[in-house]
């Protein structure tokens, strides 16, 4: 495994604050838990109410679990997961799913592809994603070095940290390629961090996973909602890491397992409720009454006044009869009806409602049959890859595709997932990427598209002040 660390910095201060430097950087997790109003609701756990040192943090499993809800709230609310200006729409904008009526330069940026270094979403993409899996190193450190917790508490709580850690180091080196792989808490050699070849980065990773799979392994879900990650969201994100790195075997057999565990939604309507049966991991929004962010950023409620919308080609991408337009997108009209915008509407948002009835998927049971017909394609077996597509389009009304060919099949691989997937966490723009298809979609209607905008920049502050991260990607 790569032992790699890098400099952490809060979304305000290109520094670590003096507090922290002073305490070695050994009680963030407590830190968090005190200033984050209304996290411990996502997982009903009370923070710690004294200020405590690092040691007591993980004498007991409560203070653990909170330092844990912590995470899950970084997640939630504050960098490119599910916040305000999250993947999501950032990358819809980028690719070709949505397009941007807002004034924000740096959004601005990323829907006309001209992305600059010191581009604030990038920066705050970065630092937050650095903050996050510091916590999560943290958490491992202190519990390997506890006395009072039991073996087990330790093996569940160290599986739902390296999950943690293996989820955002896969999404910082999908946006940036080589980026630094981190696995501890040592700050004089954050200092002089370098980056690790994307390749190895991803098999960090795929290693990070089994280890967490090997110690969540049997251990039923401390949460009845799955908002908590277990063995099942682990292998999720596994398959996902196997095909990504062309084990394509592996990824199938991982897959095949979380399809025989859960069973997708008949309905359309349910499969993005908080209790649907075929999610695999998700984030509950902060204090009740709330909606996901997703829904927040996604639903128009005036012409004009909208921030984004669904873009024309997507919405012309939809096969006659599929019931996923019908259920998972909205239109709205100006007072004269001159125009009319089309909108995501996974997320319903009951703006009246007093009971979050949605929470924030981050792995569901479809992408595992769209990873299956993948790596099925790829490993010949085109009447299985065809089934598994079927499944998905048979759901949404749709009939069978022919088998065809491995061409021909993966080709409809893309196109499915772009008609299942979309406004989900910048899954477009990753496949756009993974396909070999970003140039021939995006240059035509993205003027300011270059071969080079495969990858953001790293950050320019960061840059500044660490050299070692050098060289910046190409084209910035």
């Amino acid at each position: 495994m790569i032992q790699r660390i890098n400099k952490i910095r809060s979304a305000g201060d290109h520094g670590l604050p003096a507090l922290i430097k002073q305490l070695n950087l050994q009680i963030l997790p407590l830190l968090m838990s005190l200033g984050m109003v209304g996290c411990t609701d996502f997982v009903e756990v009370e923070p710690p109410k004294d200020t405590l040192v690092a040691e007591t943090v993980f004498d007991e499993a409560s203070t653990v679990r909170s330092a844990m809800a912590n995470l899950f709230f970084g997640m939630r609310e504050q960098g490119m997961v599910s916040g305000s200006f999250g993947l999501t729409t950032a990358l819809g904008i980028y690719a070709d799913e949505l397009d941007y009526y807002g004034f924000e330069v740096q959004n601005t940026e990323f829907y006309q592809h001209n992305l600059l270094a010191g581009n604030e979403l990038v920066r705050q993409w970065w630092a937050n994603g650095y903050e996050l899996i510091y916590g999560a190193n943290d958490i491992i450190r202190g519990v390997e070095e506890s006395q009072s917790l039991s073996e087990e508490e330790k093996a569940l709580f160290t599986g739902q940290a390296l999950i943690v850690r293996s989820y955002i180091h896969s999404l910082l080196a999908q946006l940036f390629g080589d980026v630094p792989y981190i696995t501890t808490v040592d700050y004089q050699a954050n200092n002089t961090v370098s980056r690790s070849p994307e390749a190895e980065v991803f098999e960090a990773i795929i290693t990070d996973l089994e280890r967490s799979v090997a110690l969540l392994e049997g251990m039923e879900n401390p949460s009845s909602e799955r908002t908590i990650p277990d063995q099942y969201a682990t292998k999720a994100l596994l398959a996902r890491m196997y095909l990504y790195v062309g084990d394509w075997a592996n990824a199938e057999a991982m897959a095949s397992e979380l399809i025989g565990a859960f069973d997708l939604e008949d309905d359309l309507e349910r499969v993005f409720l908080k209790d649907s049966g075929e999610t695999i991991w998700q984030l509950k929004p902060g204090e009740a009454p709330r909606n996901t962010q997703e829904a927040n950023r996604l639903i128009i409620q005036a012409v004009p006044g909208q921030t984004y919308a669904l873009t024309e080609s997507f919405m012309d991408s939809f096969e006659e009869g599929d019931l996923r337009e019908a259920f998972w997108t909205e239109s709205i009209s100006n007072a004269d009806n001159t125009l009319t915008l089309f909108y995501a509407h996974k997320y319903k948002a009951d703006f009246s409602q007093t009971e979050s009835m949605e929470y924030s998927i981050v792995l569901r049971l479809a992408e595992q049959y769209l990873i299956r017909a993948e790596a099925r394609a790829l490993l010949g077996n085109l009447s299985g890859a065809a089934s598994d597509l079927n499944t998905l389009r048979n759901r949404a009304g749709l009939p069978d595709i022919p088998i065809g060919t491995q061409g021909e099949l993966s080709e409809a691989v893309l196109q499915e997932r772009r008609m299942e997937l979309f406004t989900e966490r910048g899954h477009r723009w990753f496949d756009l990427k993974r396909f070999g298809e970003a140039s021939a979609v995006l240059e035509g209607i993205k003027p300011g598209w270059q071969d080079t905008d495969l990858l953001l920049p790293v950050p320019e502050t960061e840059m500044e002040i660490n050299p070692n991260l050098l060289p910046q990607n190409a084209g910035y």
